[in-house]
């Protein structure tokens, strides 16, 4: 019977594919593992912006309503980012010299945009209305966290698979009547079932097949 012989060089291709074989099982742990860690979802993730904005004294203390600034949370996919003339309808008489703000003014005065850096940024794979939420009885802290608690904005919630599908599956805790979205702190005597009755009479069932949010 004829002996097949292989190329000397799949000596070394062999040797590799050994080891492959053998760590495969320790990788695929390893990064079933870290996939879990707050680093990987970005939990508690907090960049340094251009200009020192603060939630808790916009929102917290001066009372502003998300959609000031937010402005097309209710009507689109995306929350849109303030330009500086926002920001100057206040900070032309507030502040008007502080050193803080001289990006904003610089902003302003050039009509160049402020480069804010993105605090929830979802995988390109994922898609998220913001307007099919908020317009549904999905208060922002739900997602956002106590906002008007916070200095400096920083990621509260994992925003990953598990805990989006949580909310779809019972949103109950999550629902209140649209026009109490942007409160924060928002309480009820009973949200289990202030939550059923709303999702009932608004006809909320959030699906939970794939084609939801991977389109």
């Amino acid at each position: 019977m004829a002996r097949f012989v292989f190329p000397e060089w799949t000596e070394t291709f062999k040797k590799w594919l050994g080891v492959l074989v053998m760590g495969a099982p320790v990788y695929l742990v390893a990064l079933v593992s870290f996939g879990v860690t707050p680093e990987a979802i970005r939990t508690g993730y907090q960049p340094k912006q251009p200009v020192p904005y603060s939630h808790a004294l916009h929102v917290g203390q001066l009372g502003l309503d998300c959609r000031y600034c937010h402005n097309t949370v209710d009507k689109a996919a995306h929350a849109a980012i303030p330009p500086a003339a926002t920001c100057m309808n206040c900070h032309q008489g507030i502040w008007p010299e502080s050193q803080w703000l001289l990006p904003l003014r610089e902003s302003f005065n050039n009509d160049v945009p402020l480069r804010w850096v993105r605090v929830h940024d979802l995988p390109d794979y994922v898609y998220f209305d913001h307007s099919a939420h908020v317009t549904r009885g999905v208060g922002c802290e739900s997602c956002h966290g106590r906002i008007d608690l916070m200095e400096e904005v920083y990621q509260a919630k994992p925003l990953n698979m598990e805990w989006c599908l949580d909310c779809h599956r019972d949103p109950t805790q999550h629902l209140r009547p649209p026009d109490q979205v942007t409160v924060m702190g928002y309480t009820v005597a009973n949200q289990v079932e202030t939550g059923r009755k709303l999702a009932k009479q608004n006809s909320i069932f959030p699906p939970t097949d794939c084609s939801t949010c991977h389109r």
